[in-house]
């Protein structure tokens, strides 16, 4: 049985890993609980850790993994509709024992603030891991803004996109506009217009014709540098 503080708590925790693929970080779950103090929220953390709801992840910072949830197992495809990263640290290469990665060509920077020149020629490859890959054609882009720090992608991260030309709505996007300038943005369709959406509310949803926006590639994984 959980205090409502921690089903509150536990429930957080997991929207906010559906929807961005990284646990919120204390402060942020300090302020959707209404507590004053972070010490609060390290009782909460560990009393659901005692009761097995919820695991630490050693080594990395704001890693919490959701083991169960309240009177239901997770069901496997709990993932929200959309991005939802997987996070490797660039600064930790061995992805287990005998692990096996995937050369991916790093394309240059993306804009996720404002858009910036278009995707440029290859600059170096980077080591992936199989399970951030699915089928097709896969590269990878620096990032560079922080119009994308409420989905988990910050800047200096390095994003790993599957190349296509068309997106389900709500996926993020490598979108080419006016063939000048490539943004990492939300992709929101509604009639014959095609929003790029930021998931920072310091920026503006831009909103444009359907010819003018070009789908480059959909958003799979993102490699983080600490």
């Amino acid at each position: 049985m959980l205090t409502r503080k921690q089903h509150e708590l536990l429930m957080f925790i997991h929207e906010r890993i559906r929807e961005t693929g990284v646990s919120p970080s204390f402060d942020e779950m300090k302020q959707a609980l209404d507590l004053k103090s972070k010490s609060g929220i390290h009782r909460l953390i560990t009393a659901l850790e005692e009761r097995g709801f919820i695991r630490r992840i050693a080594h990395r910072a704001r890693a919490l993994e959701i083991v169960k949830l309240p009177d239901a197992a997770l069901p496997e495809t709990g993932r929200a509709k959309g991005f939802s990263p997987s996070v490797i640290e660039g600064s930790r290469p061995d992805h287990g024992p005998g692990a096996a990665t995937f050369e991916v060509p790093v394309l240059g920077r993306i804009a996720a603030g404002t858009p910036i020149e278009a995707i440029q020629h290859e600059t170096h490859s980077l080591g992936v891991p199989p399970s951030m890959l699915g089928g097709g054609e896969h590269y990878a882009l620096e990032v560079q803004g922080d119009s994308m720090i409420e989905a988990g992608i910050l800047d200096g991260d390095t994003v790993v996109l599957q190349r296509c030309d068309t997106a389900t709505n709500g996926e993020i996007v490598v979108a080419l506009v006016d063939d000048e300038e490539a943004t990492l943005k939300r992709l929101r369709k509604k009639g014959n217009s095609v929003a790029l959406e930021a998931a920072n509310p310091a920026y503006e949803t831009r909103i444009f014709g359907p010819d003018r926006v070009k789908v480059q590639g959909k958003l799979v994984g993102l490699i983080r540098n600490y």
